[in-house]
C-alpha cells in the first residue's frame, strides 16, 4: 500500500472541523493542552463521596465543570452528569467548527455518542430515595437522565440534528466506536456531518467498588498523582476517571465549500474482537494487532507513514504488555522508532469516554506538532521496550497518528488521522 497514491477506491473523504473536552485536566481544549504539555496529573483523592474504608480512594474527578456555563438551568435536572459533559463538549466542538444545522441540512446531520455505563450517578441517587421514601418520590426524569442514548438525544435536540441519533456501548472502546461509525456513515453517503464522541461519569461508590473488587484499579492511595503509570515496571492497575470528548466530522467537499478550518482527516477505522476473555486481553495482542492492520488497510495507509500512536495503555500489568506486543507485530523493526504515549497517565481511565478524549488529544498533537508524554515513567519494564515518550512532551511533525481503544469483552478499535496539510495534497 502507498498512502499518497493508493487511496480508497470508493467513499467520500471525512474531515475534522471541531473539538471539545471535559476531563480531570480541565474543561476546554486549552486547559487540557496546558496540562498535557506540563505533564501534570489530574488525579487525586476522591472528594465527591466518603471513601473511608474503601480499598481504592483515588480517581480522576472533573473539578472545574459548571453545568450552568453550558446548559439552561431548567434542563440541568433532566441530565445525568455524563449527559451534561457530552452537551458541554458538543457545544465547544460546534463553536470551533462553525458548522450550522439548518432546515435544509438537518436530515443529513447526525449525532453518535459512545457511553460505556450510563447514568450510574442517577441510579444510585434515585435508588436511595426509593428505599427511603418509596416509589411515589421517584423523579419523572429518572429514566431520561440515566439511559445512554439521551447523550446524543439531548445534543440532537439542542441543534436540531435530524439524522442518525444513536449510542455505541462497547465498554472502553465506546467513544472510538462512535467516531468510527460516524466516519463510516459520512464516507458511505448516509450523512454529511456528525457530532460524535464519548462521555462517562460512573464515578460513584458502587462503580468504584465494582472495579476495585475486580482488582483492576491502582491502590496507590497515598500518591494519586503517580498512580497511573502506563508501561512502567511498577504499575498496579488503572485509575478510574470521568469526562467527555466531542468531535465534529464533515464530508470534505462540504467543509471546504463553507470555508471551514480542516484540523485533520479521518483516514482509517478498524474494529474487531479478541474472542478470548470477558476482561483480559489476548495475551499476545493478536486481536489488537489485527485491529490496527484493519485500520491501516481501510484507509490505504502505509505503516511507514505512522509517526505517533496514542495507546490504550491503562496502566494494567497485562494490557500494556499485550498492546506493546501488538504494535511490534504490526510495525516490525520500525515499532521502536514510533512515538507512543498514554495520556491516561495524566487523565486516568475515562472508560467509555476514553476513545473520544484520546482522539481529541491525538488530533491536537497533529495540529500542534507536539506529542504528549507518558508521565510517571521511572522504571522501564523489560516487556514494554518501545518509545513511550517518557515524562516530557516532544516536538514532532506527525503525518499519520493512530488512536487505540480496547475494552472488556475483547472489543478493539483503532482510528487513523492524517495531518491537515496532507489532506489537500492527497
Amino acid at each position: 500500500m502507498n498512502g499518497s497514491s493508493d487511496r480508497r477506491v470508493s467513499g467520500r473523504r471525512v474531515v475534522v472541523t471541531g473539538l471539545g473536552l471535559v476531563t480531570p485536566l480541565g474543561t476546554g481544549l486549552e486547559r487540557n493542552w496546558e496540562a498535557l504539555m506540563a505533564g501534570r496529573s489530574g488525579l487525586g483523592r476522591i472528594t465527591r463521596f466518603d471513601v473511608t474504608g474503601f480499598p481504592v480512594q483515588i480517581a480522576g474527578e472533573v473539578r472545574d465543570f459548571s453545568p450552568e456555563d453550558w446548559i439552561d438551568k431548567r434542563d440541568i435536572k433532566k441530565m445525568d452528569l455524563f449527559i451534561q459533559y457530552a452537551v458541554a463538549c458538543a457545544e465547544q466542538a460546534m463553536r470551533q467548527s462553525g458548522f450550522k444545522v439548518t432546515d435544509e441540512n438537518a436530515e443529513r446531520v447526525g449525532v453518535i455518542i459512545g457511553v460505556g455505563i450510563g447514568g450510574l450517578c442517577t441510579i444510585e441517587e434515585c435508588h436511595k430515595m426509593f428505599l427511603r421514601e418509596g416509589g411515589r418520590r421517584v423523579s419523572p426524569f429518572f429514566i431520561p437522565r440515566l439511559i445512554g442514548n439521551l447523550a446524543p438525544g439531548q445534543i440532537g435536540i439542542r441543534y436540531g440534528a435530524k439524522g442518525v441519533n444513536l449510542t455505541t456501548t462497547s465498554a472502553c472502546a465506546s467513544g472510538s466506536h462512535a467516531i468510527g461509525e460516524a466516519y463510516r456513515m459520512i464516507r458511505m453517503g448516509y450523512l454529511d456531518a456528525v457530532i460524535t464522541g464519548g462521555a462517562e461519569a460512573a464515578l460513584t461508590p458502587l462503580g468504584l467498588c465494582g472495579f476495585a473488587s475486580m482488582r483492576a484499579l491502582s491502590e496507590r492511595n497515598d500518591d494519586p498523582e503517580r498512580a497511573s503509570r502506563p508501561f512502567e515496571r511498577d504499575r498496579d492497575g488503572f485509575v478510574m476517571a470521568e469526562g467527555a470528548g466531542a468531535i465534529v466530522l464533515e464530508e470534505l467537499e462540504s467543509a471546504t465549500a463553507r470555508g471551514a478550518k480542516i484540523l485533520a482527516e479521518v483516514v482509517g477505522y478498524g474494529s474487531n474482537a479478541d474472542a478470548y476473555h470477558i476482561t483480559a486481553p489476548s495475551p499476545d495482542g493478536e486481536g489488537a494487532a489485527r485491529c490496527m492492520r484493519m485500520c491501516l488497510e481501510d484507509g490505504g495507509v502505509d505503516a511507514d507513514e505512522v509517526d505517533y500512536i496514542n495507546a490504550h495503555a491503562t496502566s494494567t500489568p497485562q494490557g500494556d504488555v499485550a498492546e506493546t506486543m501488538a504494535i511490534k507485530a504490526v510495525f516490525g523493526e520500525r515499532a521502536g522508532r514510533i512515538a507512543i504515549s498514554s495520556t491516561k497517565s495524566m487523565t486516568g481511565h475515562t472508560l467509555g469516554a476514553a476513545g473520544a478524549v484520546e482522539s481529541v488529544y491525538t488530533l491536537m498533537a497533529i495540529e500542534r506538532s507536539m506529542i504528549p508524554p507518558t508521565i510517571n515513567y521511572d522504571n522501564p519494564d523489560p516487556q514494554c521496550d518501545l518509545d513511550y515518550v517518557p515524562n516530557v512532551p516532544r516536538p514532532a511533525k506527525i503525518r499519520v497518528a493512530l488512536n487505540n481503544s480496547f475494552g472488556f469483552g475483547g472489543t478493539n478499535t483503532t482510528l487513523a488521522f492524517r495531518a491537515p496539510e496532507l489532506v489537500a495534497a492527497s
